[in-house]
């Protein structure tokens, strides 16, 4: 996982039996993944959830993006470039995500926020508020198939029997539904 070819070298089992020798990590390194997992789990989290409002896209979002950096992250790298690296590819995997959920791609996570979600445990997502603002925005069934769908999470099958509608109708209301709250800004705009 190191770009420095001594490395690999040290890596290696030695030979002829030996105890493989243990590697110093000074004090701005990480000994291990572990390490990196815990030291940064919690302010991911945090800030996923500070973009999509809900705790279990937060948890898999978080999953996803220690899963994503597991490969090309270097342990060795300073806990500066390793947290650095986390939050690019956490803008990354959002941006996955919100092109996956309303085809709209958005990457905007501030770096400044970032480093508050580190010191500052009792931040609050604003995510619900400006959810509530765009549902109230949208005509009464695109807002109640996003309501049950989003909200409620029921499934296709029983939010079209809810609605009184027809299964490929609902899914069709919950596609028009999501394409036009991704368009409406709160505040009036459109």
């Amino acid at each position: 996982m190191t770009d420095d070819p001594a490395d690999s070298d040290r890596l290696k089992p030695p030979e002829g039996g030996e105890k493989p020798r243990l590697r110093v990590v000074g004090s701005d390194g990480y000994a291990d993944w572990d390490e990196v997992y815990v030291d940064n789990v919690v302010w991911i989290y945090r800030l996923l959830y500070s973009k999509v409002g809900n705790r279990p896209d937060a948890e898999d979002l978080t999953t996803e993006v220690f899963l994503a950096a597991f490969g090309p992250l270097r342990i060795t790298a300073a806990r500066l470039e390793v947290r650095a690296y986390l939050a690019a590819t956490a803008r990354t995997v959002l941006a996955g995500y919100w092109r996956r959920r309303l085809g709209v791609e958005v990457t905007g996570i501030d770096p400044e926020l970032a480093v508050r979600e580190l010191d500052d445990p009792s931040s609050r997502s604003a995510a619900p508020a400006r959810a509530r603002a765009v549902l109230a925005m949208l005509p009464e069934r695109h807002r109640r198939v996003l309501e049950l769908r989003f909200l409620e999470a029921r499934s296709i099958r029983e939010t079209a029997r809810e609605m009184g509608i027809s299964v490929a109708n609902a899914k069709v209301l919950q596609h028009r539904a999501l394409r036009m709250a991704a368009r409406t800004q709160p505040g009036g705009q459109s």
